[in-house]
């Protein structure tokens, strides 16, 4: 009865000003959006809606600023370029929010490019390793058309749409893309103790991808009873989950199950979420809602910057004026854990760049984005320690940040901080 099409015949419905979304991070769907990029010559004005997605983006080529422009709630490395170059745009928005553009019509989409599993035998499928805002794309965009790969998971939770919610759909076998596994740094590595020393057991995760929080997980093969409600995981939360340290018992909300709003690994950890009722993908206005997280006792959560200047200011979006990243849900989780019975907000970083800059600064540079505010600022953690800032006055913060700071660049630190006052 539904007979699937070439990815030509599926984007002949995208017309000039047209605006798309496409399902983010793992789930991009490379074949349309290969597709819709050949289309160049022929489109204008298209406006391109997205989070972080892997993988070519052909279309942010700036060449085709004519017929595509790209707008990001999520800046990734694909797209970056886009900003300088002209053809792109950021959009700042918390994570939570993202689906209310869509759902409020503030941001006016006409179509939606979705990846999904197979049909099951009730003609459903599943979303499989993100569904963050696009199920709100989905019920609100005029078309919705689909990549039905036989290599994408099927996973539990919201991300489930029937066939006939599907108004196209093209088929392929294709493997995800993937991050592999990689070793902590020494620098890493201590921060993770730092980290792991601050979590008790029953305590509710939140981390995301990279060799911090994997440093983090690799230290917690001695807790119990440890949950997991975040915005995303990777591999390192496997092996936890299968020792019984994640079981999530203790949980206020979604008890006896991980939640997640889009996953990025391994092949491992795809197969490992593969019809696996322990892990829930939920939409993005539901797992990063402050409300929800905050219902979680003894909520943690842990996430990174860029910089963070003396009063407590976190920079995570930008460096000075240039766009970087996005504010993403680091200020969603940082006010849920704070709200927390119990709860953590930790923001952990290396103490310096890889070229020896202090990320500890007397002020943020000029232009620079605050993702979390002086008011929110919990925990900072370097490898050289732990400054807890809640409840303290400036003086005090400066004297915190400065004994985590790398030891090179203490006594300037100390020095223009009270210069500049």
């Amino acid at each position: 009865m539904y007979k699937a099409v070439s990815a030509e015949d599926a984007l002949k419905v995208v017309k000039s000003n047209d605006k798309i979304y496409i399902q983010a991070a793992a789930a991009v769907p490379s074949v349309l959006v290969k597709a819709l990029a050949d289309r160049h010559e022929e489109l204008r004005n298209v406006t391109i809606c997205q989070l972080h997605t892997e993988g070519d983006a052909p279309y942010a080529n700036p060449e085709y600023a004519k017929s595509f422009h790209v707008n990001s709630f999520f800046i990734g490395r694909n797209v970056r370029h886009t900003l300088k170059a002209g053809n792109g745009s950021y959009t700042p928005v918390f994570l939570s929010e993202v689906p209310l553009l869509f759902k409020r019509n503030i941001v006016d989409l006409k179509v939606v490019l979705i990846h999904v599993s197979v049909p099951d035998q009730h003609g459903y499928c599943s979303l499989g390793v993100s569904v963050e805002a696009t199920l709100a794309a989905i019920d609100n965009a005029d078309h919705v058309i689909a990549q039905i790969n036989t290599q994408m998971p099927r996973t539990f939770g919201d991300g489930i749409i029937h066939i006939t919610e599907i108004d196209a759909f093209v088929e392929c076998d294709e493997p995800l893309p993937s991050h592999p596994v990689s070793e902590p740094t020494a620098v890493e590595t201590k921060i993770g103790d730092y980290v792991a020393n601050l979590i008790e057991d029953r305590s509710t995760l939140q981390m995301g991808i990279g060799n911090i929080p994997n440093a983090v997980l690799s230290r917690l093969h001695n807790h119990k009873d440890l949950g997991l409600h975040t915005e995303m995981f990777s591999d390192g939360v496997i092996d936890l989950i299968l020792k019984d340290v994640i079981n999530g018992n203790y949980k206020g909300v979604n008890p006896g199950r991980a939640l997640a709003t889009f996953l990025m690994g391994s092949q491992r950890l795809y197969d490992y979420v593969n019809d696996n009722p322990f892990v829930e993908m939920r939409s993005s206005d539901y797992v990063n809602d402050v409300s929800v997280i905050k219902q979680n006792p003894r909520m943690v959560a842990i996430n990174s910057a860029i910089e963070v200047d003396l009063t407590g200011q976190v920079c995570a979006d930008s460096i000075g004026s240039k766009m970087y990243s996005g504010v993403g849900g680091q200020m969603d989780f940082i006010r849920g854990a704070s709200l927390s019975e119990g709860g953590k907000a930790i923001i952990a970083l290396p103490s310096i760049t890889k070229k020896g800059i202090s990320r500890i600064v007397p002020a943020l540079k000029m232009g620079a984005g605050v993702v979390t505010t002086r008011a929110h600022i919990h925990y900072v953690v370097t490898e050289y320690g732990v400054a807890n800032l809640y409840g303290k006055t400036i003086q005090e913060r400066v004297k915190a940040l400065v004994e985590i700071a790398h030891p090179n660049h203490r006594a300037e630190l100390d020095q223009a901080y009270f210069e500049m006052v």
